[in-house]
């Protein structure tokens, strides 16, 4: 099978969307350089990457939004472009969500039911509540954050099987951020669909997360497990001898020194070997958050580039 193909969905129900080679230009520049992909079903995936990494780009040609200029995208087994079926399966909430000048709050609603599939009215007017929206307003006069709450509600209310967040929570306070979060995972345990979260918060969704995508330069970089991700690397530190005695040339990611203390973080292929071998030197042993990985790799390819 040639990279450019992709089986029919109904060789693998688990796959809900995919990409093979796909290729986004404009003009000159390269958005998306041969990004293959497989979105499955029932699961929270982080779309991660820095800002023009491409992220925006890819979400935009998966939800049909714009076209590729080369290689196949497929949800739910079909193309997304001029698809109502499929597209009436997938909710894409952006950071700048756009609404007609003359709408209220409970006109997007009456939009959204018209338009979402698996739309729940009452988990949406639930959410205003939460979130403290008024549906008489209208749109063009609520604050940034009345605006990020609204565009939040719309796309966990949606219940789409395909569910895409483009930062549209940036817009909202640190509490308000958290219930988000509250309500999407309480959502999800009751209501499992696959959700996209591209997010520079990664510390605050860390623990959402199931599977991580990273874009870096147009390309796709990491596609993994969260956890299995987070056991690729570790953080030793102690005596700089002994650090650099357990080390014994290695690469490290990161390295910080302080008198004749040093703190490297560092890739491990077998995680309780290495955990067992610092310790035996007296070596402290710390975990690597998600957002600490996913910087330094960025930061490590940039340096390879």
């Amino acid at each position: 099978m040639s990279a450019a193909t992709i089986e029919p969905a109904v060789l693998d129900t688990e796959v809900v969307a995919s990409t093979r080679g796909l290729t986004k230009r404009f003009g000159s520049v390269t958005a998306l350089e041969d990004v293959t992909l497989d979105l499955r079903e029932n699961t929270i995936y982080g779309l991660l990457g820095r800002n023009g990494a491409g992220k925006t780009t890819l979400m935009q040609v998966m939800t049909g939004q714009a076209f590729q200029t080369a290689g196949e995208v497929r949800v739910f087994g079909h193309t997304p472009h001029e698809n109502t079926e499929v597209l009436r399966g997938i909710s894409f909430i952006k950071e700048s969500q756009a609404y007609p000048a003359d709408y209220k709050v409970k006109h997007v609603l009456t939009a959204a039911r018209h338009l979402l599939r698996d739309w729940d009215e009452d988990f949406a007017r639930e959410l205003l509540r939460d979130f403290d929206l008024p549906t008489n307003r209208k749109v063009k006069k609520l604050s940034r954050g009345m605006i990020s709450a609204l565009g939040v509600t719309i796309g966990l209310a949606s219940r789409a099987p395909l569910t895409f967040f483009d930062e549209p929570y940036l817009g909202l306070d640190a509490v308000a951020r958290q219930l988000f979060y509250d309500r999407l995972l309480a959502d999800y345990a009751e209501h499992p669909r696959t959700i996209v979260l591209s997010t520079h918060l990664i510390d605050e969704v860390a623990d959402l997360l199931e599977h991580v995508l990273l874009i870096d330069k147009g390309r796709l970089v990491v596609d993994a497990p969260a956890d299995d991700l987070r056991d690729t690397a570790m953080t030793i530190s102690g005596p700089t001898a002994d650090v650099d005695s357990f080390l014994g040339g290695r690469p490290q990611l990161r390295r910080e020194s302080l008198g004749n203390q040093a703190r490297v973080m560092l890739r491990t292929e077998d995680r309780a070997d290495d955990i067992a071998h610092a310790k035996s030197l007296g070596l402290l042993v710390e975990p690597v958050s998600l957002q600490q990985l996913i910087v330094e790799t960025t930061n490590l390819r940039g340096k390879d580039q």
